[in-house]
């Protein structure tokens, strides 16, 4: 597979879209099949993949459930030496514990009960390309041992063989748990994890990188829309702020969902609100108060370094309370807390008329 440049008219954002190559098909899920770079820390995200991509080091990609963790994988591999070669997904979570071994390295005819014929494992399968590990931290102790010696010599022996077999792999895994407490709690191997984690990749929550939002929206209404046949649909304001306001758990994957629901039931050519079918409890992922989801969204906007100051949130506290208050210094001072006369220093300080 390789990707190219979908901008569309108005778009400021750049789109990598994963397109057809030797007649395969799109992945099934829009989701799946494009990358969106608006927001400032995917484009760092973007410029970290370019860097790594050209090399074939082992890379560790971490980040929630949700955030496209396997779509950059595949855009390691596509930009990768290896293009040419297979791109094999595994889904470590999914292996039952006692089938790891012979999922992944393959086995012999006659090792163990059902095993009628030789089968060749995920390693084999990928050689000369690329081999995605997901949720790798999911992988029982007892495999891991197994599982760095293969990084280490590049070679497996299937489950029931005796002789080893000599693979050419570059390894991607992803994570959504933090191997480091993993590690410290006994549950992943120091060794394993000090030989994955050699160019990390953080995706941040889409919460994170809000700039990302109704670019990823409206390409994901175009999508559907076109499916659907419902091609004049629109973003209405309030729906619009919503989806910018919204904590999104389930992020990128909830956000396609909520796209997705509103084209199928949108009464008219505007979606609203309603159409979008969101939890009306948007707390970050830890829970807690209304204070515990604003801090969090401040400390987002804090790292993004050079972005944000105290005045711009300040200014945005206010501008969003005269609007309430529809302009109303009376109403907007009782709002924040504040004396008129001290929102008036504001006002005036911020030039907010």
């Amino acid at each position: 597979m390789t990707y190219h440049r979908d901008l569309r008219p108005g778009q400021s954002a750049e789109v990598l879209r994963l397109a057809r190559r030797g007649g395969a098909d799109i992945p099934p899920s829009i989701r799946a099949s494009a990358l969106v770079f608006r927001d400032p820390v995917s484009l760092e995200l973007q410029r970290r993949l370019l860097q790594f991509s050209v090399s074939d080091a082992s890379v560790l990609i971490v980040g929630e459930t949700g955030t496209g963790k396997e779509l950059i994988a595949r855009y390691v591999h596509d930009n990768s030496p290896r293009a040419g070669g297979p791109f094999i997904a595994v889904n470590c979570a999914a292996l039952p514990e006692t089938l790891v071994e012979a999922e992944l390295f393959g086995y012999e005819k006659g090792a163990f009960t059902g095993a009628t014929e030789n089968r060749t494992g995920w390693f084999e399968a990928a050689n000369g390309g690329t081999i995605f590990l997901d949720e790798i931290g999911d992988l029982p102790l007892a495999f891991q041992v197994k599982l760095l010696r293969v990084l280490q010599e590049r070679e497996v022996t299937p489950v029931g063989g005796r002789k080893t077999r000599p693979v050419d792999v570059r390894i991607v895994a992803a994570t959504n748990v933090n191997l480091e407490n993993a590690v410290r709690a006994g549950h992943f191997r120091e060794d394993l994890f000090f030989r994955l984690n050699v160019a990390r990749l953080d995706v941040a929550p889409l919460r994170a990188r809000r700039d990302d939002i109704l670019t990823l929206s409206e390409h994901f209404l175009h999508v559907y829309s076109e499916k659907t046949g419902r091609q004049n649909l629109s973003l209405g304001k309030e729906a619009i702020k919503v989806l910018l306001h919204y904590s999104w758990p389930g992020n990128i994957r909830e956000l396609e969902n909520a796209i997705h629901h509103a084209v199928l039931v949108a009464a008219d050519h505007v979606i609203r609100p309603d159409d979008l079918n969101l939890s009306h409890v948007a707390l970050d992922k830890t829970g807690g108060s209304d204070a515990d989801s604003i801090r969090h969204i401040i400390h987002d906007l804090i790292r993004r370094e050079g972005m944000f100051s105290l005045d711009d949130l300040v200014h945005m506290a206010i501008e969003e309370a005269y609007e309430i208050a529809e302009h109303n210094q009376i109403k907007t001072a009782k709002l924040l807390r504040l004396s008129r006369s001290q929102l008036r220093t504001l006002l005036k300080n911020h030039r907010i008329d």
